[in-house]
């Protein structure tokens, strides 16, 4: 049996052993023992929502701290804007948007196109459903929301293909609320009252 492992032989086995150990000992001290988790919930990516702010702005608990983030690509009607009365259509949305995320945490994707941040400060990202669900088409096709493309982003011609459609189907604020365009080209709603 001596001569069936070359000296060579030995030496990869050896090292690939190594190597195997070592990979072992980085996962168990990262994970701490844990089987990953079938629950998206708990996996890497997602966050638990914290406060539904409204309908395209939500804060979340991400690393121990919370970061408030605004929707990539859509416009909902406004309910918390300083001087501005709630919006029709405002609560609806912000309603909607609670009731798909309910106690779900949501995982958070970049657009490559878009800045990382507005000029709040806030963290600009798509959001989505632990289902794949993205949540902004959801908003648009609905008529919960506007598609807010007057900015780069990948998804701009299929969130605009989304509110066409609401809009030729007189779904939720197309049909409820009158629409007015101001002068910067952003769309709002009459006033609830």
């Amino acid at each position: 049996m001596a001569g069936f492992w070359r000296r060579g032989d030995v030496r990869l086995a050896l090292i690939i052993i190594v190597l195997l150990a070592v990979v072992v000992v980085l996962y168990v001290r990262a994970d701490g023992l844990r089987l990953p988790s079938l629950n998206s919930d708990s996996q890497p990516g997602f966050y638990k929502v914290e406060q539904f702010v409204d309908g395209d702005t939500i804060s979340v608990n991400m690393n121990g701290g919370t970061e408030i983030i605004r929707m990539i690509g859509v416009d909902t009607p406004e309910t918390h804007r300083p001087n501005t009365p709630v919006q029709c259509y405002g609560t609806n949305a912000a309603e909607y948007t609670k009731s798909l995320i309910g106690t779900h945490s949501v995982r958070l994707e970049a657009d490559p196109l878009n800045t990382n941040r507005d000029r709040y400060n806030r963290l600009l990202r798509y959001v989505y459903l632990p289902d794949g669900t993205l949540l902004e088409s959801k908003l648009i096709s609905e008529g919960y929301g506007f598609a807010y493309t007057s900015f780069p982003m990948v998804k701009a011609s299929e969130f605009q293909a989304l509110e066409d459609g609401a809009k030729q189907a007189g779904r939720g604020l197309w049909g409820a609320c009158q629409i007015t365009t101001l002068p910067n080209g952003i769309r709002q709603t009459n006033s609830a009252d």
